[in-house]
């Protein structure tokens, strides 16, 4: 099936979960067209298609509760119940059981295509040994969240940026268009739930963001609390693309809350489902940070080996599963994933070409 044909049916198949935002859905499409890098991102579910054919030896690799849009600008930092700053994978809308392989592998996949983009200066062979390394490591330990305190301070810099500066950010959370319409019950309920107060006065608002979920409804509630800024968004969710991949019927579970509370992590206390809608808090330290926000001087190889014991730690929130990917790993040979990434990025990029050609 052409790329043309997947999108028109996975986008079909979206709207029996959610109506789908038009003039956000046409924005991803005009982004998918502008960087093999942006048209991975968009695209986990043509990714799911090439994965059956290329990974057949992975079949038999441990299943757990992975990621599924699993990418290098996939991670971000938020404020746990201490008040403390954590870093950590940022997305789960594509959660999914599947091979732990399938997550490893798009992992040095995209770091991989960053660095053709630009956005990394490693050279490839050792992207893909720093994540793995990190992975294998993680797993053999158990596992521990990055928090950002007295560990990690060579994280910090790189979390805390100049694009995260508050005046910065409230600004552009300024700038986001007003909701003129009734918003969705469900939605508008759920925000409700997430503001620190009952009855509290806010402004509803229409943000575009992210690339694989670009064209499901986002909304921020913006608000004055106690001296300061406030912003809580919710945005529709629909089941794992796998799902569709699979044939799978409607009833479909969405297993956000599930991988977030099951990893081994540091959770957000205002990261939420509610319904068919993700709720979390926006601030200048709670949101994602993509590769080209990073300072320039920054230790790559450190950063995807750090990128490789934060989606072990997704992973060890599966029973059991330590054990069983130390394991698998220990069986296979050095250089395993190489040949399969080297197929899917070819795939990748075919896919790519043809779609900057679609007009």
């Amino acid at each position: 099936m052409s790329i043309i044909k997947s999108t028109e049916q996975y986008e079909a198949w979206l709207t029996r979960y959610t109506p789908l935002v038009a003039d956000d859905l046409k924005t991803k499409h005009r982004l998918m067209a502008s960087g093999a890098f942006p048209f991975l991102r968009a695209t986990f579910y043509r990714w799911l298609e090439y994965w059956q054919e290329a990974s057949a030896d992975f079949e038999k690799a441990p299943i757990v509760l992975c990621v599924g849009d699993m990418h290098v600008d996939n991670f971000g930092t938020w404020r746990d119940a201490e008040g403390r700053l954590v870093w950590g994978v940022n997305d789960f809308d594509e959660a999914c059981f599947a091979p732990y392989t399938l997550d490893l592998v798009r992992l040095i996949a995209s770091a991989r295509m960053a660095i053709e983009s630009n956005n990394l200066s490693l050279d490839p062979e050792a992207a893909g040994e720093a994540v793995l390394s990190g992975y294998t490591l993680q797993i053999e330990n158990g596992g521990q969240p990055f928090v950002l305190s007295e560990q990690h301070a060579w994280l910090r810099p790189m979390a805390i940026s100049i694009l995260r500066d508050p005046v910065k950010y409230w600004n552009k959370m300024d700038a986001l268009p007003v909701l003129e319409i009734d918003p969705p019950i469900g939605a508008a309920v759920a925000l409700e739930h997430m503001l620190p107060e009952r009855g509290m006065a806010y402004t509803l608002h229409k943000r575009v963001a992210g690339m694989g979920s670009l064209g499901h409804t986002r909304l921020v509630a913006l608000a004055q609390y106690r001296g300061g800024r406030i912003a809580r968004e919710a945005k529709a969710l629909v089941p794992s693309s796998m799902a569709w991949v699979s044939g799978a019927e409607a009833s479909v579970e969405i297993l956000y809350q599930a991988i977030v509370e099951r990893a081994v992590r540091c959770r957000d206390p205002l990261v939420q489902m509610d319904g068919q809608w993700i709720v979390r808090r926006l601030a200048p330290d709670c949101s994602r940070i993509e590769l080209t926000a990073l300072p320039e001087e920054r230790d790559e190889a450190h950063l995807l080996k750090a990128m490789g014991q934060e989606l072990a730690n997704i992973h060890l929130g599966t029973r059991d599963a330590g054990k069983r990917i130390h394991d698998d790993l220990k069986a296979k040979k050095h250089g395993w994933y190489q040949p399969v990434v080297d197929a899917l990025l070819d795939r990748v990029q075919q896919d790519f070409e043809k779609w900057k050609q679609r007009g």
